[in-house]
Formats: structure tokens, C-alpha cells, sequence
């Protein structure tokens, strides 16, 4: 839950904001404001206009979310609800924030610095598998209130190992890239299994049955020849975590064997 952030345009309909609406979205984070900005006021709150960005968000996807579409799963009028956010972007900072405050906060997990680490990313990856319009949305460090103090606790794992807290933060940002970059890769995975022919055969039958059709000559792809059976992509996930933990732990070890 490390890197997600409003601000980038060109993803998730997130560009083109203005001062304006970037301070109000800030007010609304930092304030928790319950009602209206203008208007009449509704039985609205910002807290359900989230909760139901989530459930639309859930079932469509974030590129399909939409005020209207919040509306009428509320059963109010679009206007309505600019009333108490700004717009889209404003909405999936709500969203992004609420989701980083469910999470056990890194430094209060039992263990070692290593243990709390591997602690947080179990369970980012069933949290991104569950709610995949998170990979979705730009990346980037903290959001809100529950973004900064879920930063703010991920650096406290490495308290007493002797990284700097600008390397704590390098190493809190490339766990959670990796994360990140292999839920992308499942969820890719799982929508290309779901792409068929009107033979029901999926894409990855096809492209077999295609690329044998062209007797491509042997050498052109010599590393892939030798590849054999490409492996499962959990194994990849936990060889590249062992791989960046191990190396943080020898920089560890360097460290207090200096100071030693």
C-alpha cells in the first residue's frame, strides 16, 4: 500500500485538475469534511459517497468509474455529489486512503525487520488480487492521513538496523514496485485466459498452435529455446522477494559489522 497517489495525469482519469480542487481534495482528506461544500444539504456523507466509488469501482473497474455513476447508485443526481467532492480524482484519493487505513500498520507486526516485510506484502497481495482497480490507479508516496501513517510505520521497521531513512524508503518502495508489478502481471494474465476465439480456445492456445504453423528457425530465439517451461509466476514473485531481501540483509549486516 506504499506507493499510491492522486496527481499524475493520464491514468485513471486523474489529470487535468486544478489548485483548486488539488486543495479541496486536501481538505477533504485532512479535514474529513461530512458535508455538503455548497448546496442543500442531503443524507449524504463523504464516508458513503466513498463506500459506494468502492462498490462501483469493484464491479466495473476504475476506468469505469464515474460521479454519474456514483450518483445513481445512490440514487441522487450527479450534481449532488459535487457538492461534497470536487471530482473523479478527488473521489479515488478518498478511495485510495481509505483502503491504506485498513491495513495492519508495518511496524505494529510481530517478528524481525524481515518478518514485518514479508508480513506486509502477504497481505498487499491478496488485498490488490481482491481489489485489482488498485493497480490501476498513478502511483506515487502517501495520498492522505492513513497514506503517510502507513509510510510513516513502514520506515519504523528499520529502526535500529542502521539504514538511513532515505534507504528504509528505498527499500519500502522497491517491495512495494514489486508488488505491485506482479499483481499487474496476474491480473494481465487472468483477462488473456479470458480472451477467446468463438472456438473457446483462449489466447495463449491459439499463439501455441500459430507460432508452430510458422516453423520460426531454430536460433532466432536461442534464450527462449533454452528456457524450457517458463515458471509459475508465484515462484518468480518469491525468488525476486528473497533476492531484494537477501541483499537488504547483507547491506544490514555490512553496516552494524562497521559500526561492530
Amino acid at each position: 500500500m506504499a506507493n499510491l497517489k492522486v496527481g499524475e495525469g493520464g491514468r485513471a482519469g486523474m489529470g487535468g485538475a486544478t489548485r483548486k480542487s488539488i486543495e479541496a481534495t486536501l481538505d477533504l482528506l485532512w479535514a474529513g469534511l461530512g458535508q455538503p461544500r455548497r448546496g442543500p444539504r442531503h443524507q449524504l456523507t463523504v464516508a458513503g459517497l466513498v463506500e459506494a466509488a468502492m462498490v462501483v469501482a469493484e464491479a466495473e473497474g476504475v476506468e469505469a468509474l464515474s460521479m454519474r455513476k456514483v450518483a445513481a447508485h445512490l440514487g441522487v443526481g450527479a450534481a449532488t455529489l459535487y457538492t461534497y467532492v470536487p471530482d473523479k480524482a478527488a473521489l479515488l484519493a478518498l478511495m485510495i486512503d481509505e483502503m491504506t487505513g485498513q491495513v495492519p500498520l508495518p511496524h505494529s507486526r510481530p517478528g524481525t525487520w524481515r518478518e514485518k516485510v514479508e508480513g506486509w506484502v502477504r497481505e498487499d497481495l491478496v488485498s490488490l488480487r481482491e481489489h485489482p482497480w488498485l493497480t490501476e490507479v498513478t502511483a506515487g508516496p502517501y495520498v492522505g492521513p492513513n497514506g503517510f501513517a502507513w509510510m510513516d510505520s513502514a520506515l519504523r521497521v528499520f529502526d535500529g538496523t542502521g539504514l538511513s531513512r532515505q534507504e528504509a524508503f528505498s527499500v519500502v518502495m522497491a517491495v512495494d514496485g514489486l508488488v505491485q508489478g506482479h499483481v499487474a502481471k496476474v491480473i494481465a494474465a487472468d483477462r488473456a485466459e479470458r480472451w477467446t476465439d468463438p472456438d473457446g480456445r483462449s489466447f495463449a492456445t491459439v499463439q501455441e498452435s500459430y507460432l508452430a504453423t510458422r516453423r520460426i528457425e531454430p536460433g532466432r530465439f536461442h534464450a527462449i529455446e533454452h528456457l524450457g517451461v517458463p515458471p509459475d509466476p508465484v515462484q518468480v514473485f518469491e525468488e525476486a522477494l528473497a533476492w531484494l531481501l537477501d541483499g537488504v540483509e547483507q547491506k544490514i549486516a555490512r553496516i552494524q559489522a562497521d559500526r561492530g
